[in-house]
């Protein structure tokens, strides 16, 4: 194996337990396609800028080419000797085309090569991860469009509260998933940041163009400052940030079809291919896809605050704490992009219990809001209504009745302005379609909202949108 790429200062060669206890090959391997393709555009600006000839830069770029193949193909060996993937390419490149590969290195620094490698990554991804976010808010929006009408109880500390559209609350979640999408796409501005040049913090004496490396490499902005740009991990926090943020949607809507699907509330049903049995229990249909989904939450919680604890008091520049990045991150990645995944498949897939929800919705005194509003329209004051109504509550409590069953003498006894017209306020279907202020369960408006997220998704996806963002 040959020597470390430092070895000139040391006299003693590296004990092996800190060659395998600094190695990071094991999950920065990940990265070779982006270190390759940071190397290639190095090269080329390396040569144009002749500080490098162009038979050199040739030479280097064909070898780099035929590792990326080496990789791909599995023919590739690691060594935890050459400790990441950016040792292992520049030595296989020094065994492909001979001393000429110890070029490759000129006007740059690992320090600045990771963190190019890093951005190049997590560019690729979060846009892999937006557009998995753009499927799975279509599954909702067409969750949604396919049960129009139906209605269900709405939830405010988990107590029956008001009735709402089940596409209303389908459509909450289509909110969430598309702030989310919106996070995302903002974190990209500081993702798209081209950090190559700044060396190992001080920035270089050779006649570079850090320009036309970003250009090349389809940046859209050059860093400002060398000693920032191989120690900022902002842009690895923020997404971690975004990250959790979405798992926590993730976890609330796990919950709720965890607590639908059991046989106390029957509003729905997984299908079978995304739930499991009991090994004891012959009877039992395990939500466990959901379940993991919620448990994933807190583990990307915890990436998040690793890497603020790894950051929170490292000096300016580089420190090789930061290797530590990439563990959280890459996790996060793997797990949010598998969760989202899994939803696009599991949610299509539910059945719907109509009846259920329908049955929900006549007991709880769910229209006790209404009624209060019923005695407002006839001239009440709304906090005197409101007293009103909670005696009519506690009445109809004490006789086993919903609001609806009393009859309306019994009604009138809380309140002369009560008439005959009280039970269309009462009635279920009325109470949602009065919901008609701009956001609200009613059925127009959430009807609008639908064709609203569908006209907001085919623009997502428009290629001119697509190319400028």
């Amino acid at each position: 194996m040959s020597k470390k790429p430092w070895g000139g200062r040391f006299t003693e060669s590296t004990n092996k337990s800190v060659e395998q206890f600094s190695s990071s090959i094991g999950f920065d391997k990940r990265l070779y396609s982006f270190d390759i393709e940071g190397s290639v555009a190095h090269c080329k600006m390396l040569g144009r800028q002749r500080i490098i000839s162009d038979d050199e830069a040739f030479q280097l770029i064909e070898g780099l080419g035929k590792i990326k193949r080496e990789i791909e193909h599995g023919e590739f060996e690691y060594h935890d000797s050459l400790e990441d993937i950016h040792m292992h390419i520049e030595t296989r490149l020094l065994q492909l085309i001979g001393k000429t590969a110890h070029k490759l290195h000129t006007a740059r620094s690992r320090n600045d090569q990771i963190a190019l490698d890093t951005r190049m990554y997590l560019r690729h991804e979060i846009q892999q991860i937006i557009h998995l976010l753009h499927r799975l808010r279509q599954v909702l929006v067409d969750l949604a469009e396919a049960h129009m009408g139906l209605i269900m109880p709405g939830y405010t500390h988990l107590q029956r509260a008001q009735p709402v559209l089940f596409s209303h609350h389908l459509m909450a979640y289509y909110e969430m998933l598309t702030r989310d999408t919106d996070r995302f796409q903002d974190s990209l501005k500081r993702v798209d940041v081209m950090p190559l040049g700044s060396a190992a913090l001080a920035g270089t004496t050779y006649p570079i163009d850090r320009h036309y490396t970003a250009e090349v490499l389809g940046f859209s902005r050059v860093s400002a400052n060398s000693i920032d740009s191989v120690s900022d991990r902002d842009f690895i926090i923020e997404f971690l940030s975004s990250a959790s943020i979405c798992m926590a949607h993730f976890s609330r809507l796990s919950e709720e079809l965890i607590m639908w699907s059991s046989s106390e509330f029957s509003f729905i049903e997984i299908s079978d291919d995304f739930t499991t049995g009991s090994s004891i229990m012959p009877q039992k249909k395990n939500p466990d896809a959901a379940e993991l989904v919620r448990g994933k939450t807190g583990r990307i919680y915890g990436n998040l605050i690793s890497l603020l604890t790894i950051m929170k008091s490292l000096p300016l520049s580089y420190n090789r704490d930061m290797q530590e990045d990439k563990e959280p991150l890459f996790d996060t990645v793997d797990t949010l992009k598998a969760c989202i995944e899994i939803y696009c498949k599991m949610l299509p897939r539910i059945t719907v219990n109509q009846h259920a929800m329908a049955r929900a919705t006549t007991s709880g005194y769910l229209n006790a809001t209404d009624m209060t509003d019923y005695l407002v329209n006839k001239g009440m004051a709304f906090r005197e209504a409101h007293e009103v109504v909670g005696k009519a509550v506690q009445y109809a409590l004490r006789e086993k009745k919903e609001l609806h069953q009393l009859n309306l003498d019994e009604l009138k006894t809380f309140s002369s302005l009560i008439a005959d017209d009280i039970y269309t306020f009462l009635d279920v279907e009325q109470i949602v379609k009065r919901r008609n202020s701009y956001g609200g369960t009613g059925v127009h408006q959430v009807k609008q909202a639908i064709i609203g997220a569908k006209t907001c998704l085919v623009e997502a996806m428009d290629p001119e949108k697509i190319s400028k963002d």
